[in-house]
């Protein structure tokens, strides 16, 4: 072995320490032993997979922050959770990891589409994407005013029954051509079969253009449908929990998601700032409906477990971002908030005499 050899040709190893051996050898072996294992993809390891390479596409979210927003959130099976991430799916594979299929996600996604890259790391089975519901956030508003209508009609329908008419029209005149050509007498040889070749590209183009619309329609009515039944879940505005993890500012967002909770749910919001978080704090506090806030910072360390060697390790990483935790509660809106009235102390208890 290469390290063998490379203890034998040492002129100063037989005078280290035992301890100093050990370190000499862990160093060589892992300078020039190359171990590959192969780890079933879990929460843990892909997180830590995700830090330790790009952590900018998760927002710097560490392992053990990650973990504390599962625990905060009361993440279980058979639970409606709404998630608002932008962390390339890690946030949301770890909830639907933590439920084990049972229950409902609704991802609330910005842009055009989801993104689940990290979704697909965990290798879900199917019966898992069927609990994953998304909804853009988009149209959170026009929900919560009872504006949305699921159900209009795609706008360009129009157009595609158009292309339609122009493809159908243009393959009569394609296999009415040769019929005219024959009857007229029809040009030279060499012409016919020039234009042959060109009406059998432009037909060709048609159809593509034919298949591309079709594929297009049929996107879109699955979009369609599925935002309708994100709309329905959403809609009885009972959900279990709310996860926020984005580079977003999340005051908006969790004034608005924190409306389709229940009371007595939980939510969590992380960030890397704890400004943006501050802001939410003092937002929550002014509109009500919340107790049992908490603002926390993430601290981790590792430590050195070795017989005789246990201490903490001199590097670590310098901060995991920042926590606000709170829970949902009723509001009783019959009374308004200016008729109540400090209460005043209680009267004193009148001492009996006794006889």
């Amino acid at each position: 072995e290469i390290v063998q050899q490379l203890i034998e040709n040492s002129s100063t190893f037989t005078t280290k320490t035992g301890y100093a051996q050990d370190k000499y050898i862990k160093k060589k072996k892992k300078k020039y032993e190359n171990t590959v294992t192969i780890v079933k993809p879990t929460c843990r390891v892909l997180a830590m997979m995700y830090h330790g390479r790009e952590p900018g596409k998760i927002c710097h979210l560490r392992y053990d922050t990650l973990a504390q927003m599962l625990t905060l959130a009361n993440v279980h099976a058979g639970s409606k959770v709404l998630v608002f991430e932008t962390c390339a799916g890690l946030v949301l594979g770890a909830i639907m990891e933590r439920m084990g299929g049972y229950g409902s996600v609704i991802q609330m996604y910005p842009g055009g589409g989801p993104v689940r890259a990290g979704v697909e790391c965990f290798g879900f089975p199917a019966h898992f994407h069927n609990t994953l519901h998304e909804f853009p956030i988009c149209h959170v508003n026009a929900l919560l005013a009872g504006s949305l209508d699921t159900s209009a009609k795609d706008p360009s329908a129009g157009e595609n029954q158009i292309v339609d008419r122009q493809i159908g029209v243009a393959a009569e005149e394609q296999q009415n051509q040769p019929e005219l050509e024959q009857q007229d007498g029809g040009p030279e040889e060499q012409s016919m079969e020039t234009n042959a070749a060109e009406d059998q590209e432009n037909l060709e183009k048609e159809k593509r253009k034919e298949i591309k619309a079709q594929e297009k329609k049929s996107k879109l009515e699955e979009k369609r449908r599925k935002l309708a039944a994100a709309a329905a879940l959403l809609g009885g505005r009972n959900a279990d929990g709310l996860v926020i993890a984005s580079r977003f500012h999340p005051c908006p967002v969790l004034l608005s998601l924190i409306k389709f909770l229940s009371p007595s749910r939980p939510f969590v919001v992380f960030s890397q700032y704890k400004e943006t978080l501050i802001e939410c704090y003092t937002k929550l506090k002014e509109q009500g409906g919340t107790v049992n806030l908490r603002l926390t910072d993430t601290w981790l360390r590792h430590y050195q477990v070795l017989p005789n060697r246990t201490h903490p390790v001199l590097l670590m990483s310098g901060g995991g971002g920042y926590l606000l935790s709170g829970t949902t509660v009723a509001m009783d809106h019959s009374k308004p908030a200016g008729s109540l009235q400090a209460e005043g102390p209680a009267p004193k208890k009148q001492r009996m005499d006794e006889h």
